[in-house]
């Protein structure tokens, strides 16, 4: 008797699990990408009131997160962010104009996708980013992870020959 329950109690702990999973990979698929994403005014797109967004352009602590500091070329510069951001896994460039690059960078389990912007600011010689969730709430931290490691990339880089 003992043994029945708790193989019920197995099988239905099992049923709750794989429906879980079914649900998030079910998510993962509704994640349309953002019509309104890019540059405008000089600025990225702000991060919604989520904690699963991060933009150097913000300003409240939790969204923030420093620009990346640039010398040289803007030109040169945005070959070294493309082959940082290329180093992510599972990422891929969707659009690049030059000074504004779109990417999106898929979860390994589930498949999400964050994107992820970049805008390199000639003037200023700083590059701009914004890494973003397209579903859910949080993210645990990865968005802003996957900007410090762009960052170290983009800083380890050998210079241009």
């Amino acid at each position: 008797m003992k043994r029945k329950f708790l193989r019920g109690v197995l099988y239905f702990v099992l049923a709750i699990v794989v429906l879980g999973i079914g649900l998030l990979m079910t998510l993962s698929f509704f994640g349309k990408r953002p019509h309104d994403l890019g540059v405008t005014d000089g600025q990225l797109k702000p991060c919604p009131d989520t904690p699963n967004c991060v933009n150097s352009q913000s300003t409240d602590s939790e969204h923030a997160i420093p620009p990346i500091p640039f010398q040289g070329r803007a030109a040169e510069a945005g070959e070294k962010i493309r082959s940082a951001l290329l180093q992510q896994p599972r990422t891929q460039i969707v659009s690049d104009d030059g000074d504004y690059i779109h990417a999106e960078s898929r979860s390994a389990l589930f498949r999400f996708v964050d994107d992820v912007e970049i805008y390199i600011d000639a003037e200023q010689h700083l590059i701009h980013i914004r890494s973003a969730s397209r579903v859910g709430r949080s993210d645990l931290g990865v968005n802003r992870q996957r900007v410090e490691s762009i960052r170290q990339a983009f800083t380890n880089a050998p210079p241009e020959p």
